[in-house]
């Protein structure tokens, strides 16, 4: 299959997801908020593509929601070629992707994580993954997620959840408290097996991602809380802000293109 062809076919499918969620989400909250829509452009001088931020806050379910969605293109800088793969000899890239960031007004609701992108150099592979950090322990609903997981995985490969699940657990790891964060998920990357194949898995990932945000939601929506409850899940979505953070300084490139390369 040409590349070109390829590349259509990815980023098509993660601006539809981008608009499916943001349904669903609207849905949700009764369409009693808006996403505020922010577009970007990577270069101001030349057409090196951009992307849209959607950005819904101080919902009735949701405090504050990001669906974005990026599609850009150029050169690497010379400092970080050698860090991806395909790049030392020849900088052009392509990348696009959707990442989701959702933290919510009631803490039995947990916070929720999920991108999925895929890159091109001279060498191209998909990666992302999803998982939940909840502010209150729910044994129950550990189980069903990683549950789910695992069916969806095993549809495409018996070796993927456990694979994924610790790779996961492992990415995401909190050294000061040492411990995962929250109840884990799965994050993949490099996956670069075959186009077509990989293709499936992404969109099942996301469609499962989609599936499973729904169910959680639905389920815990009229739970009651207090601010006191409230007030320990804010000390965890910090963790969850200094983790990211920490990552984004430490690790290469590979793991956060798409969400770093208009930041060059």
């Amino acid at each position: 299959m040409d590349i070109s062809i390829k590349k259509d076919l990815a980023s098509n499918w993660f601006k539809l997801l981008q608009n499916a969620i943001c349904d669903d989400i609207l849905k949700i909250e009764k369409n009693k908020v808006n996403f505020q829509s922010t577009s970007w452009n990577r270069s101001v001088k030349k057409d090196e593509g951009g992307g849209e931020y959607r950005i819904l806050k101080n919902g009735k379910i949701f405090e504050k929601v990001g669906v974005n969605f990026s599609k850009v293109y150029g050169k690497f800088p010379k400092q970080f070629q050698k860090n991806i793969p395909g790049a030392s000899k020849d900088p052009r890239f392509w990348a696009s992707g959707i990442s989701i960031v959702m933290h919510m007004q009631n803490p039995h609701i947990p916070a929720m994580h999920f991108n999925t992108r895929f890159i091109c150099t001279t060498k191209n592979w998909f990666g992302g993954g999803m998982d939940v950090t909840p502010a209150i322990k729910d044994e129950k609903e550990r189980k069903n997620f990683h549950k789910i997981l695992k069916i969806m995985c095993d549809r495409h490969n018996k070796n993927y959840y456990k694979k994924y699940k610790k790779w996961c657990d492992e990415y995401f790891y909190l050294p000061h408290r040492k411990e995962a964060r929250g109840i884990g998920g799965i994050f993949f990357d490099y996956k670069n097996d075959n186009f077509e194949n990989d293709f499936k898995f992404v969109r099942d990932v996301g469609v499962t991602f989609q599936l499973l945000f729904n169910e959680i939601i639905k389920k815990k929506i009229k739970r009651k809380w207090t601010l006191k409850i409230k007030s320990f899940s804010i000390l965890k979505e910090v963790d969850t802000q200094n983790l990211i953070c920490s990552m984004i300084e430490e690790q290469n490139l590979g793991y956060k293109l798409v969400v770093m390369l208009k930041e060059f």
